[in-house]
Order: C-alpha cells, then sequence, then structure tokens
C-alpha cells in the first residue's frame, strides 16, 4: 500500500510538469495554457484531499500536513504568475533599462519534495523543479524586479533541474519538547526546545536565513525581490537563487534564542549559473542572532543579521578610473580581482492581534563592489504587513500591502551616472534618486486547495533614476499545493 500511495502522489506532482512540456508546443497560447494547468493542478489536489479515508485521525490530534511516524514526506506546489507593465515617461534608456513601452511577462514553477527519514533526528529531501516564464527586459531595469519566481536564467521554454537536495539533522539537548508541524521540506516531529540543527546540501540561503514569517515567500505573499530578505543582502547563489553549503544552528525555545552561522557557495560570475567549487578561497559567510519577545501580550522576533562575501568582484571605483583613463565607460568586468562584500541586516516581526502580522528590515551593504548574486540594491528600508479576513468574515483570504526604500552607495551611483551597466542596471546615465516600491495584493481560496491573488506595485524613480516613470505593474498569481 506504501508503494502505490508513492506512486499516486508522485504522479499528481509531476503531472503538471508533462503538461508543461506540451505547452512549450504551443508558444501562442502558453500564458493561457500555463493558467489552465495552475487550475487543473490546484482541482487535482482539492479532489485527493476530499478523498482522504474518514478513518484518518483528526486534524489537530496530528501536526500538520503529516504524521509523526511517516517515513516518506511528498509535498508538491504549482504557481503561475502573469503581470502586465503600461508604458510610462522615459527621455532615455541603455542597455539594461526597463523599456518603456507596454509589456507583459509571466512565470510557471512546479516543484516536487520528497523526503525520507534517515535515523533519529536526521531527514533527507530531494526537489525537482521545472520553471518558464518571460520577464519584463530580461529582469534588467530595476533595484526590485516585480516576480520572485523569475531568475535571469528563466526562458519560455520549460526547464527541469534539481533545485534542492540536502539533509537535516537535529539533535536534542533535553528539556520540554514542542511539536512541529510537517511542510514542505520538514517532517512532523517533536523536537527538545533546546536543539541543534545542522543542514548541509544544495538548498538555498533563505530557507535557513532571515525566515520572516509575513515576507519571505513571492509564490504566497509579496512578490517583489525587495521583500523576500535584506535587498542588500548579496547572498551567495546561483542564477536560480540555490547554492551548496552547510549552516549550524542553536535553538533555546525555553529562552526564545537562535543563533544560526552558514557557508554557502558563489557563482563563478556575477549572476552566474555555474557555482565555484573552491568552498575555502571563495564563499558566503553569513551569522544570525534570533531573539523572540513579547509586546503588550503579542509575539513577536527581531533578527540581526551579518553576512560577507568573498569572490572575484569588480570594484565601481577602480572601473570608473579605468574608464576614464581609457575614454571609455567604465565596466566592471575589465577589473575584476578577488574582494570581500560586508553588510548587516535588522528585521523585526510582530504579531498584532489574531489576525494582523507586521514586518520591519532595514539593512546595509558597503555596496562598493558589483552585485554577485542578488539585486542591485546598496542600503534599504522596508516595512508592511498581512491582515488576515476574519474581520469581513473571509478567515482564509489575506491582504498585503508593503513599502520598500531602495538606495544605492556613492560609489554604485556614481559607475551609473558615468554609463556603465551593472547586472541589472545601466540607463546610460542617471540622475539619481531612491527607488521607491509599493506593492498591495490580496489572496483569496475559490476552491480549496488553489489561491488566486490579484497584485499591484508602483515603482517611482525605477532603477534609481529621476528622469523615469513612475512604472505599474498589475498582475495575478495562482497558487497550488498539497
Amino acid at each position: 500500500m506504501l508503494f502505490f500511495s508513492m506512486l499516486q502522489y508522485a504522479w499528481v506532482a509531476v503531472r503538471p510538469l508533462v503538461l508543461v512540456r506540451a505547452a512549450a508546443l504551443r508558444p501562442l497560447r502558453r500564458p493561457a495554457l500555463l493558467a489552465a494547468m495552475a487550475l487543473f493542478s490546484a482541482f487535482t489536489h482539492a479532489a485527493q484531499a476530499q478523498e482522504a479515508p474518514a478513518s484518518a485521525p483528526a486534524a489537530d490530534a496530528l501536526p500538520a500536513g503529516g504524521e509523526l511516524g511517516d517515513r516518506f514526506g511528498f509535498h508538491g506546489q504549482s504557481t503561475w504568475v502573469w503581470q502586465a507593465k503600461p508604458a510610462f515617461k522615459s527621455p532615455y534608456s541603455g542597455d539594461n533599462s526597463l523599456t518603456a513601452g507596454r509589456a507583459t511577462s509571466y512565470s510557471f514553477s512546479t516543484t516536487l519534495d520528497l523526503g525520507m527519514r534517515l535515523w533519529k533526528g536526521a531527514e533527507f529531501h530531494f526537489n525537482p523543479e521545472v520553471v518558464m516564464g518571460k520577464a519584463f527586459s530580461d529582469l534588467h531595469g530595476l533595484g526590485g524586479p516585480t516576480n520572485g519566481e523569475l531568475a535571469k536564467v528563466t526562458g519560455t521554454d520549460p526547464t527541469l533541474y534539481r533545485a534542492r537536495v540536502f539533509m537535516r539533522q537535529t539533535w536534542g539537548l533535553g528539556g520540554d519538547t514542542e511539536k512541529v508541524d510537517a511542510d514542505f521540506n520538514q517532517f512532523a516531529d517533536v523536537v527538545d526546545k533546546r536543539r541543534v540543527v545542522l543542514t548541509a546540501g544544495n538548498l538555498p540561503v533563505l530557507d535557513v536565513f532571515d525566515a520572516v514569517e509575513y515576507a519571505h515567500d513571492p509564490r504566497t505573499q509579496f512578490l517583489n525581490w525587495s521583500f523576500m530578505t535584506h535587498p542588500s543582502f548579496d547572498y551567495a547563489a546561483d542564477a536560480r537563487g540555490y547554492s551548496w553549503g552547510v549552516a549550524l544552528e542553536y535553538i533555546d525555545s525555553e529562552l526564545g534564542w537562535a543563533v544560526r552561522a552558514g557557508r554557502f557557495l558563489q557563482p563563478l560570475e556575477s549572476n552566474g549559473l555555474p557555482l565555484d567549487t573552491r568552498f575555502l578561497k571563495h564563499y558566503g559567510d553569513m551569522l544570525e542572532l534570533e531573539k523572540r519577545y513579547t509586546l503588550f501580550g503579542q509575539e513577536g522576533k527581531v533578527r540581526l543579521l551579518g553576512w560577507r562575501n568573498f569572490a572575484r568582484m569588480g570594484r565601481f571605483d577602480d572601473a570608473i578610473a579605468l574608464g576614464q583613463a581609457t575614454g571609455a565607460a567604465p565596466d566592471l568586468s575589465q577589473v575584476r580581482r578577488e574582494h570581500a562584500k560586508v553588510g548587516v541586516g535588522l528585521s523585526f516581526e510582530q504579531k498584532v492581534g489574531e489576525n494582523l502580522g507586521l514586518f520591519t528590515r532595514l539593512n546595509w551593504s558597503d555596496d562598493k563592489t558589483e552585485t554577485y548574486a542578488f539585486t542591485e540594491v546598496g542600503r534599504n528600508v522596508s516595512f508592511g504587513g498581512l491582515l488576515k479576513g476574519t474581520s469581513w468574515g473571509r478567515p482564509n483570504d489575506v491582504l498585503g500591502a508593503a513599502f520598500s526604500l531602495n538606495m544605492l552607495g556613492p560609489d554604485h551611483r556614481a559607475y551609473l551616472a558615468a554609463g556603465g551597466s551593472g547586472a541589472f542596471l545601466g540607463d546610460g546615465a542617471l540622475n539619481y534618486g531612491h527607488e521607491r516600491i509599493l506593492e498591495v495584493f490580496y489572496s483569496f481560496q475559490p476552491v480549496k486547495g488553489i489561491t488566486l491573488s490579484p497584485d499591484f506595485q508602483l515603482i517611482q524613480n525605477p532603477g534609481y533614476n529621476r528622469d523615469r516613470g513612475p512604472a505599474k505593474f498589475f498582475g495575478i498569481r495562482a497558487h497550488a499545493e498539497f
């Protein structure tokens, strides 16, 4: 029975991948097909849930989504995003500008989590993933791109790859215990409140660090990259957002403390797909302190994150000096050598009653070297929140609103103003202004198993350029998971 159950879950999760391959053969109708596939997958998941045996234990008797004795874990998700951008004011543009004319963008992803318990406290997870999509201007022209589901290597043909393959080992240190609910890449378990957790393998840095509850996942929360983590946190990752590395955590739930440290591989070149396997020479290091607290009877968390990247990067001032000496536009690729980039981020998350959650992030990097793996943001302040629809009779609905102020350091500004281009930016000139991003979305469940989220984003000074914009983005997201 276990074998047939595994086949059933695997087929439900893999079926959208087969449909994606079929959709690739019909490029003119691809966006509509993707929407249909997301809906179809969701209805299948919902039907599967409704057909569960009546003899299953009550939901409140088990951790959500699984049993303590499960040897294998199966989860899947499908997310489709479509966005449209009206034309906006633009007296000039460069090679890496956001196009001023009307445009549309879309993305589709399907991910499967295949998990297995190995021995006491140890679990293994493997995530095959398929993605496809089309970004606005190949993701150029914004400090905060509008869709966290898109990467620089995402194309209009479906691509199947390994997203994660990692092991997690938990060692209990005694004391009271607490329940951990089953989730994507997580087994249900009862663990010591004081414990050490080791995670090693192929996974995103953000699976472990800066896990702000209310602004972390573009598949269910805010879409803009500025709200996925600290935007100036140039965390080690390949062009898809994944890396190989190791992270160690000490968690003390009784006192409300957690400490995390990790080292992950950098890409061989800025925003490239191949990783530099010289783990002791080029790397991204991070250290995070977390403290839980109670304010007016409401739970909250504060996290202090520090990071240091070491890789072969170009410095903005070196590129400017070379450009002035040669009479050419500055070019970071001509001045790359080994440099370090450092930064720090402070984040807060705070419950306000049963239905409202707020967050704030403040972060800074030295911003003297080129963006290596994430966004072209040097400093940032962001805040926002998620409100459940309980007060208007829809407790499963969520209203989200957030604001981000993205900034650049002086060397970065001077480089762009001199006509230089970075990984994402390059208008050919720059009348600098902080990039301001407002995002609002509303999520609702038309049927069990699927969530639809209309989304709106307003970006003033796109690419930090007062001469361009503002740019508006209208979108819709469909998300299904089991």
